[in-house]
């Protein structure tokens, strides 16, 4: 049960230095009995002059054992007393400080020999912040092999006054690792080739689910990396002697599969998190942005793919959830939503049989029940959490209708329950708008309206980069988060190499001056702030980021892709398209640094390998310049095609003082396109017919 400190007039017991802090996550234990500090030099400075060591504590608004853990440690008094007397205690909203949750994550991981998680608990030495023991959850009492956390708070303080010194050693080994993490560069000389692509076709061959779609078993998550790329492989090998049709079918079977699932919301759109078990039926409940950009890219990538309209209509779900739940009145996307509600996860969804029955009419309940499995046993805690059970083909055949018939009262039943569940209590929202997130969101808006052909997520994605633009681009940099009116923290790498991959996808829908310049700007503050001179690739910080334990460089992909891999991506394209080799290169040293970690890990790096393969196979450039009317109708006939290896942008005649590579594709007559693979371009073309035929060959 959930403690509240207050005064005799409602007013809080307990106030720390999370009172004035911009993340939702960090306010909520704003009133615990605990200490906390922000990460920051009041706190570093404190374990300085008292020689008391850190408690670190890293999570994010929507973890559900983070809300665990506060209610039974944090907000305890006796634990706090504890935390108080012997600890520094810091806290970090590990969405708003990934830099800090990376470096004490792998150390984690490093002295445990265990896998990371959150919430992360760490704990440091006073005077340089090194980790010397850390864990995730650790609970109220022993459980799950795990000790008390007040007794492993004891042991852990009377170690660090006795036995400090006997930390030093292990602190130099741990930071001889960090510096041996970054493989090194594959030489000039060494040719970069196919061949981690392979491998990586093999690896997802043999790990996939040939049932229930996926890799791996449970938990299952999404993946919408590895599927866009399945996705872009099978029309890549359509001119082989034997395309590759296993690859669209690992990629199609695995979005059909989740969209049936109770990963996938039936009733409000949106995918949670992840699947626990291999069906896709039971998920973790939070939703996350970044998880539904990614999706709502790749739902529309495949229905463009297949004509199979059923993905089409997941992803107009997971777009109207966004534009419904999760954009902000100023254009920004928030962040999440909590997995609990009224202190249980999953209780905003689940559905008793008797609830659903009274809220429809009976020849309704007839066609929703063995759709979405009330008609069979409970599957979430003696409730019912919707997911599609049967096939609309086969209800109706049983209830003597048309399909026709069972769809319309299945769209009736589902907006009848979910203005029901509307008025239970909600799930709570993260409010701050995260840069990196939101371009995952203006991206997947981008190439959604696209294959939709649907103007209004043109405007939602237009709005959202508009008020990144205006309220977290200052003074020629980015800011990482904003809430309530304020903008704070230096962006990291996937802030500016996200955002300017979303400037780009947006610019094949109408072309804005303005928006391509500020990638550009991006870009430019990517080679000048964070690029690795020497080995090749990007560091995570900038160089004048706040100086930590350890500079990170990371090539591999996690919940979101890598950094790195869309910096390759988004170098080749600008750089193929504008003519500049400062990118190209940039691109190719970036590969370079990675290539070791892509021969040996090849399914851990799907954004760098969708990055070599642009680097080996240039993707088609389309300039077309024209008068408006002509450039529309233009540039919607070719968003017919699923083509991601393709970037068209359609450019009004009468667009000035456009970059060197664009100056030179001049407007002639009505329309003229220009067609460049890599370096090489066509003779100029006035003919759709032709364009088309000479980009399908």
């Amino acid at each position: 049960m959930k403690v509240s400190h207050l005064n005799r007039d409602g007013t809080p017991k307990y106030t720390n230095h999370l009172a004035t802090e911009t993340s939702p996550y960090l306010r909520q234990h704003a009133h615990n009995p605990v200490e906390w500090y922000p990460w920051g030099n009041e706190a570093l400075e404190r374990a300085r002059v008292e020689k008391k060591p850190i408690h670190l504590s890293v999570g994010y608004h929507a973890c559900h054992w983070c809300h665990v853990k506060n209610e039974e440690s944090f907000e305890d008094e006796a634990t706090a007393r504890l935390l108080n007397e012997h600890f520094i205690n810091i806290k970090v909203d590990r969405e708003e400080r990934p830099d800090i949750d990376r470096i004490y994550q792998i150390a984690q991981q490093m002295l445990t020999q265990r896998s990371g998680g959150w919430p992360l608990t760490m704990f440091l030495t006073h005077d340089d912040q090194r980790p010397f023991f850390g864990g995730t959850y650790f609970p109220k009492e022993a459980r799950y092999g795990l000790p008390a956390f007040k007794d492993l708070l004891l042991r852990v303080a009377e170690f660090y006054r006795q036995r400090s010194a006997e930390l030093r050693p292990q602190n130099e080994a741990l930071m001889a690792a960090f510096a041996d993490l970054n493989p090194q560069p594959a030489g000039p000389d060494s040719e970069l080739t196919e061949a981690p692509l392979a491998s990586l076709r093999e690896q997802l061959a043999r790990s996939f689910d040939p049932r229930y779609g996926g890799f791996g078993g449970a938990p299952k998550f999404p993946h919408p990396q590895t599927i866009e790329w399945l996705l872009r492989r099978w029309p890549a090998s359509a001119g082989a002697p034997e395309p590759d049709l296993e690859a669209r079918h690992m990629a199609t079977l695995t979005l059909r599969r989740m969209a049936e699932g109770g990963i996938n919301d039936q009733l409000g759109g949106g995918f949670c998190r992840y699947s626990v078990d291999e069906y896709w039926m039971i998920p973790h409940f939070e939703k996350m942005l970044y998880d539904n950009g990614a999706l709502l890219a790749v739902y529309a990538q495949a229905a463009l793919a297949t004509g199979d309209p059923s993905h089409a209509r997941v992803a107009r779900s997971i777009a109207d959830w966004t534009l419904r739940e999760m954009q902000s009145p100023e254009g920004g996307y928030y962040s999440s939503l909590d997995a609990d509600s009224e202190g249980h996860e999953g209780k905003f969804y689940a559905w008793d049989r008797d609830e659903v029955r009274k809220a429809l009419s009976a020849e309704e309940f007839a066609v929703f029940a063995p759709r979405f499995g009330l008609d069979g046993e409970a599957n979430f805690e003696g409730r019912w959490h919707l997911r599609v059970a049967a096939a609309t083909s086969d209800i109706a055949r049983q209830a003597g209708r048309t399909e026709e018939e069972v769809e319309a009262l299945l769209a009736r039943a589902r907006a009848k329950l979910l203005g029901i569940r509307a008025q239970r209590v909600r799930p709570a929202r993260d409010e701050k708008i995260l840069t990196s997130w939101n371009a995952l969101m203006i991206r997947g808006m981008a190439i959604a309206a696209r294959a939709l052909a649907d103007d209004e997520l043109v405007t939602a994605a237009t709005r959202a980069l508009d008020f990144i633009r205006t309220r977290l681009w200052r003074d020629g940099r980015l800011l990482a988060t904003y809430m309530e009116g304020r903008a704070h923290l230096n962006a990291y790498l996937d802030d500016y190499v996200f955002l300017a991959d979303a400037a780009l996808e947006l610019q094949q829908l109408r072309f804005r001056r303005e928006e391509l310049d500020f990638a550009q700007q991006l870009i430019g503050v990517v080679l000048k702030h964070f690029a690795d001179e020497g080995a090749g690739g990007f560091y995570f910080t900038s160089d004048d980021h706040e100086t930590l334990i350890h500079r990170m460089k990371s090539f591999s992909d996690d919940a979101t892709p890598s950094g790195n891999g869309v910096a390759a991506s988004v170098l080749l394209r600008l750089g193929n398209l504008l003519g500049e080799p400062r990118y190209l290169a940039a691109a190719e040293r970036t590969l370079r640094a990675a290539w070791a970690a892509l021969a040996r890990y090849p399914q851990s790096h799907m954004s760098l390998l969708t990055a070599l393969e642009e680097l080996l196979h240039p993707p088609a450039t389309v300039i077309l310049r024209g008068r408006q009317a002509s450039l529309e109708s233009w540039r919607r006939e070719l968003s017919k095609a699923y083509a991601p290896r393709e970037l068209v942008l359609a450019i009004p005649a009468e667009a000035k003082d456009l970059p060197p590579g664009l100056a030179d594709k001049s407007p002639r007559g009505d329309i003229v396109a220009y067609l460049c693979r890599g370096s090489t371009c066509s003779a100029p073309l006035d003919s759709l017919a032709t364009l088309t035929g000479q980009l399908r060959t």
